[in-house]
């Protein structure tokens, strides 16, 4: 089983730049989108062979979600029970028979940190979420979590040190979730390799450099662990200012 998470910043513009090229050619069971930034009735993906599911924004052309699966879930659920997250269309739920997939976009405390306090709120109500939802069946959680978790997570840690992404506050957050039956699917294969990020800012040379953050995430329940089987960050695929990232794994039986 393969599956795809990407914040596509924009699914129109992402589209004009060969975004249904890396979707063919990965061929993903499910795949995951954060910052769609479109409404209803803006866009009509031919995708033979896959169920859709969106969550828009109200807010035109801001945040998102959406996730295209060739197995049609049992149930799909959207947002988490707050009236502010599901404006934001940043949560859709996928119930299967063995597991759940929870697709996020999850908010940015903003540079200045205005946001940090509805970003931690956000954090426990998505926590308690995830964890009842874990008590049912195992749960895979992707998608642009806005965090760097450890040091190795980003290139220049030393100086984003408080910063918005790299607070102690939100790393804490992610600290406490793998603490709690989790697993970080990526540093379970390559827990020290360094460079390994997906998002980089638009400034000159600096993807070139891979001067980046490893914002976007495949998280499992722990006692899926023996079903993975590798987790990686699709660097060569431009598109967005993010990189897809993938985790192929043994279907649960």
């Amino acid at each position: 089983m393969k599956l795809v998470s990407w914040n596509v910043n924009g699914i129109r513009a992402c589209v004009r730049k060969g975004f249904l090229d890396y979707f063919h050619e990965v061929n993903a069971d499910i795949f995951c989108l954060q910052e769609t930034k479109l409404q209803e009735g803006q866009i009509e993906l031919d995708l033979e062979g896959y169920h859709q599911y969106w969550n828009y924004a109200v807010r035109k052309g801001y945040s998102g979600t959406a996730v295209f699966t060739k197995k049609k879930p049992l149930s799909v659920r959207y947002g988490v029970g707050s009236d502010n997250h599901q404006e934001e269309g940043r949560i859709i739920t996928l119930e299967f028979d063995k597991f759940y997939l929870v697709n996020v976009y999850t908010p940015n405390s903003k540079r200045d940190l205005t946001r940090l306090d509805d970003r931690l709120e956000w954090e426990n109500e998505l926590y308690r979420y995830i964890k009842k939802l874990d008590a049912e069946k195992p749960v895979i959680y992707c998608g642009d979590l806005n965090v760097a978790h450890n040091e190795v997570d980003l290139k220049n840690h030393k100086t984003n040190h408080g910063n918005s992404g790299f607070t102690t506050e939100e790393r804490g957050k992610m600290t406490r979730l793998l603490e709690s039956g989790f697993v970080d699917s990526l540093r379970y294969f390559y827990p020290d390799t360094e460079g390994l990020y997906s998002w980089w800012s638009y400034m000159k040379t600096i993807r070139e450099r891979n001067v980046g953050w490893r914002i976007d995430y495949f998280i499992v329940s722990e006692r899926m662990t023996y079903l993975l089987k590798d987790s990686q960050v699709h660097q060569q695929v431009m598109g967005s200012d993010h990189c897809p990232v993938m985790l192929e794994m043994d279907p649960p039986e």
